[in-house]
C-alpha cells in the first residue's frame, strides 16, 4: 500500500511539477535548470472574436478557448505566447495552467488600451503606476511567466520621442518593484522600425546602468514579405548587424508580413538559423487568431471550443517544426560588450536621458491635494472626458494666464519635470482649478475645500510608490508654460501589423546576472511541492 500510495504522491508532484525558471544573462535568455540557451519558439496570443467584455479583454480569462488552444500552439512547435491585453481583477489559473502543462512560457504586456502611457500626451503617473503593479501581481506566481513588456509601439515617430522617458520611467519603477518582492522577471520594451528614431529609440533603452535600461529589447518587423524575400532583400542582416553589440536580449517582438499570400515564413528559417542565432533570441509571429487585420492562422472564438485552421497554419507548423536554434551553454557564456552611450537631445530626439521622470508617489499627491482650495469631487459618478480636462489644462495654463503650472508640467528635453506631474489626472485638474480659481466651472464635478495650509516643498518630501523618498528632478520655475500639461491616459498604441491588441508603455531582473528567482510561495508549482512532502510525511 506504501508503495503504490508513494507512485500515486510522484504523479502528483509530476502533474504540478513547474517550468523551469527562465532567466536574463547578459545578452540572451537561459533555462536556469539546465543551463541551456532559450529561443523564444513565439506567437501572438489575442483571441477577440466574441469577447464578452471587449472593453477589458482577456484571453487567459477564457478556459474553454485556451483548453482549445494550448494543444494546436504545442503542435506548431511555440513554446512561448506574447499576449497584448489581459485584465488583472480576471481569474487566470486554469489558463495558465493549461499552457504550463504544455510547456508554453507567457510574455505579457502590461499595459491594456485603457491603462498606458500616451505617446500624444505621455505622463507616468500614481494611477498608471497602480494599474501595471496590479497587472504584474496577478502574473508573478505563475510558474511559466517569462516576462513583462512596459510598452509596445509608444514612441513610434520623430513627434512622439517624449514618451519614451515616461515608458523608461516605467521599466525602472517596476523592475524596483519586482526587486523589493525579490521577483526576477525581466521588464523590456517592444519597438517599431520607424527609420528617424530606431538607432535612438535602439541606444536609449539599453544606456545606463542595470536599474534603468530595459531587460530586453523587442523589434516589431515586417519587412520580410514573400517567399522570394532574404535575409539582403529584407534588410534583416541589416538589422542583425545593429543588434551585434547590444547587451540585453534582442528579439522580434512582432513579424509576419501578410502583404502576399500564403505566408511561407521564410524569415522564421532565418530568424532559428546561424544567420540570426548569435544575436537574436527568437521572437513572435504575428499572429494565432483571425481578426480584422487578417493576420491569423486560425479562426476561433471566445468561450467556444471549436477551431478552423487556416492555410497559413500549416506553414507555420512546417516552418516552426524544421528550425533547431543552436545557443551557448549558461556557465561557459561571458558577457561582452558594454552599454551605449545615451542618444543625445536634438530635433529628432527630444529627451534628455541623464535625468527622467521621477517614481510617481500617492502620498506626495494626497498632500498636494489638501494643500488646495477646490477639488475634484471624487463623491460623483459623473464621467469626465480626458479631452475635456486636458484642453482645459491647456487654456489655463497657456501663456498670459498667470497661472504656475510648473509644478504639473515637465520638459524631457532639458530632463525637468514638476514635482506633482506624477499626479493622476484628477489631481492635476485640481491643482488647475484651484490655482486659476476657476472652481465654479460648472464643466467638472469640482468642490471647495480649505486648504491644509502645507506648503508643497512639504508634500514634496513623502516617500514614492516604491517606498524610497521623493526627490526634485529640478526647479519647477524652469519648466515653461508651454510644456506639456495635459494627460493621455488611456490610448493604446499602435503596431505596424495594424493589431487592435496593443499595449501603451515599464529591479526584479539583472541583464548580467543569473539570479534564479525564489519560488513564490503559494503559486501552483510550490502548492505541488507542498502537497508531495505532506503526502510522505503522511506516509511514512
Amino acid at each position: 500500500m506504501k508503495i503504490s500510495i508513494f507512485g500515486a504522491s510522484l504523479l502528483l508532484l509530476g502533474s504540478a511539477a513547474a517550468l523551469d525558471k527562465i532567466v536574463v544573462k547578459g545578452s540572451k535568455f537561459f533555462n536556469s535548470v539546465s543551463k541551456d540557451q532559450f529561443f523564444i519558439k513565439g506567437i501572438a496570443y489575442q483571441p477577440e472574436k466574441n469577447e464578452p467584455d471587449p472593453s477589458n479583454q482577456d484571453p487567459l480569462a477564457d478556459p474553454v478557448g485556451c483548453k482549445r488552444d494550448a494543444p494546436l500552439l504545442k503542435d506548431l512547435g511555440v513554446n512561448t505566447i506574447r499576449v497584448y491585453q489581459t485584465d488583472s481583477t480576471k481569474n487566470h489559473d486554469e489558463c495558465m495552467s493549461q499552457f504550463s502543462s504544455a510547456g508554453i512560457y507567457v510574455m505579457l504586456d502590461i499595459a491594456t488600451s485603457n491603462l498606458a502611457i500616451n505617446r500624444n500626451t505621455p505622463y507616468w503617473d500614481t494611477g498608471l503606476f497602480n494599474a501595471f503593479k496590479s497587472k504584474v501581481d496577478a502574473f508573478t506566481g505563475y510558474d511559466n511567466v517569462i516576462g513583462f513588456i512596459a510598452g509596445n509601439e509608444v514612441a513610434n515617430d520623430k513627434n512622439t520621442t517624449p514618451s519614451a522617458a515616461f515608458v523608461k520611467a516605467a521599466i525602472r519603477d517596476v523592475k524596483a518593484y519586482l526587486a523589493n518582492q525579490k521577483l526576477n522577471f525581466p521588464v523590456g520594451y517592444a519597438s517599431n522600425d520607424d527609420p528617424d528614431i530606431r538607432d535612438s529609440l535602439r541606444d536609449f533603452f539599453d544606456c545606463g546602468d542595470s536599474s534603468v535600461r530595459a531587460d530586453f529589447y523587442g523589434v516589431n518587423l515586417y519587412s520580410w514579405c514573400g517567399p522570394d524575400a532574404t535575409m539582403q532583400s529584407s534588410g534583416y542582416n541589416n538589422v542583425v548587424s545593429e543588434y551585434q553589440n547590444y547587451t540585453i536580449p534582442v528579439l522580434l517582438s512582432e513579424y509576419g508580413c501578410n502583404a502576399i499570400r500564403p505566408r511561407t515564413f521564410g524569415e522564421t528559417t532565418a530568424l532559428y538559423s546561424s544567420d540570426m542565432t548569435g544575436v537574436f533570441s527568437g521572437g513572435f509571429m504575428y499572429m494565432y487568431s483571425q481578426e480584422p487585420n487578417d493576420y491569423g492562422i486560425v479562426d476561433v472564438s471566445y468561450g467556444d471550443s471549436s477551431v478552423d485552421k487556416l492555410e497559413d497554419y500549416d506553414y507555420f507548423k512546417k516552418a516552426m517544426n524544421a528550425v533547431s536554434p543552436s545557443g551557448v551553454k549558461m556557465d561557459s557564456y561571458t558577457p561582452s560588450g558594454s552599454a551605449p552611450q545615451c542618444p543625445s537631445v536634438s530635433d529628432i530626439w527630444k529627451v534628455d536621458s541623464s535625468n527622467l521622470p521621477p517614481t510617481p508617489s500617492t502620498d506626495a499627491c494626497n498632500c498636494m491635494l489638501n494643500t488646495l482650495s477646490c477639488v475634484f469631487d471624487n463623491s460623483t459618478s459623473a464621467a469626465i472626458n480626458p479631452t475635456d480636462v486636458n484642453s482645459f489644462i491647456s487654456t489655463k495654463c497657456g501663456s498670459g494666464q498667470g497661472v504656475d503650472c510648473s509644478p504639473i508640467q515637465y520638459d524631457t528635453s532639458k530632463g525637468v519635470y514638476g514635482d506633482f506631474q506624477f499626479c493622476d489626472l484628477n489631481a492635476r485638474l485640481s491643482f488647475v482649478a484651484s490655482n486659476s480659481k476657476s472652481c465654479s466651472d460648472s464643466t467638472f464635478p469640482l468642490k471647495q475645500q480649505s486648504g491644509s495650509g502645507t506648503s508643497l516643498s512639504t508634500c514634496q518630501k513623502e516617500r514614492n510608490d516604491i517606498g524610497t523618498l521623493s526627490t526634485s528632478s529640478s526647479s519647477n520655475s524652469s519648466v515653461s508654460s508651454s510644456s506639456s500639461s495635459s494627460s493621455g491616459s488611456g490610448t493604446s498604441s499602435g503596431s505596424n501589423s495594424g493589431s487592435s491588441s496593443n499595449s501603451g508603455s515599464s529591479s526584479g531582473s539583472n541583464t548580467n546576472s543569473s539570479t534564479i528567482q525564489n519560488l513564490p510561495m503559494f503559486s501552483p508549482s510550490a502548492v505541488g511541492l507542498y502537497v508531495f512532502l505532506i503526502v510522505l510525511v503522511t506516509i511514512f
